[in-house]
């Protein structure tokens, strides 16, 4: 079964009907739209970035027994020449902040990832995006200030709050992980826009034509 997670980028994207289904899981209760699919909507009822429950959004999608998940969602570019409006097919993070985890008791030591299998399916679905790159993660929900993009960009090339919360829980519970990032601005120093949540809010309801028609190759491809 395909879960997706969707972000930011799908805020105004309209997705095939599903139904929706509220599954309590260990970590609290998580509502999930289901169907031939599973989409969970990362920022439900307006959650920010620093308090999403992912433990909750993970064991959900594991409990209605996905073994594939794809997250879709906005990420700012660390380099001048990944354009706004890029498609970028992560492969590897770095997380700055702490990552939530399911072993709280026990002493287990994963290997983070992303699946490379899942990755590179991906990337033949969506040969538009670029394959490759490093997803930094921040903890928000503050944008970054300019001396923190200038240390990122040497670590990465995109930045963003929450794949490496994602990609991490997913392979703890036994599920492969894969992610499409749409660049919907340059971090915070540059560009000549003044970065802010209505700019990067204004990207995605431009591009979200084109979201739309990535999620339902997804959809049709990896479903």
């Amino acid at each position: 079964m395909l879960g997706i997670i969707g972000g930011t980028s799908l805020l105004f994207s309209d997705p095939p009907p599903l139904m929706k289904q509220t599954i309590p899981t260990p970590y609290g209760p998580v509502d999930l739209l289901c169907g031939d699919f599973i989409l969970l909507m990362r920022h439900q009822n307006g959650i920010p970035p620093h308090r999403i429950n992912h433990r909750a959004h993970l064991a959900g999608l594991a409990l209605k027994r996905v073994d594939r998940v794809i997250s879709i969602g906005s990420a700012g570019s660390l380099h001048m020449e990944i354009l706004p409006g890029t498609l970028l097919i992560p492969t590897d993070y770095v997380a700055l902040n702490e990552i939530p985890t399911v072993h709280e008791h026990a002493v287990v030591h994963i290997r983070p990832e992303i699946t490379p299998v899942l990755r590179e399916e991906l990337a033949r679905v969506i040969p538009e995006a670029r394959a490759n790159g490093v997803y930094v993660q921040t903890r928000g929900p503050r944008i970054e200030t300019m001396a923190e993009v200038q240390i990122l960009s040497r670590m990465g090339d995109v930045v963003g709050m929450t794949l490496a919360s994602e990609a991490t829980l997913a392979l703890e519970l036994g599920l492969s992980f894969a992610a499409l990032c749409t660049v919907d601005n340059y971090a915070h120093g540059l560009g000549k826009e003044v970065l802010s949540w209505d700019s990067i809010l204004a990207s995605a309801r431009k591009h979200h034509h084109r979201t739309e028609e990535y999620l339902q190759r997804i959809i049709d491809r990896l479903g």
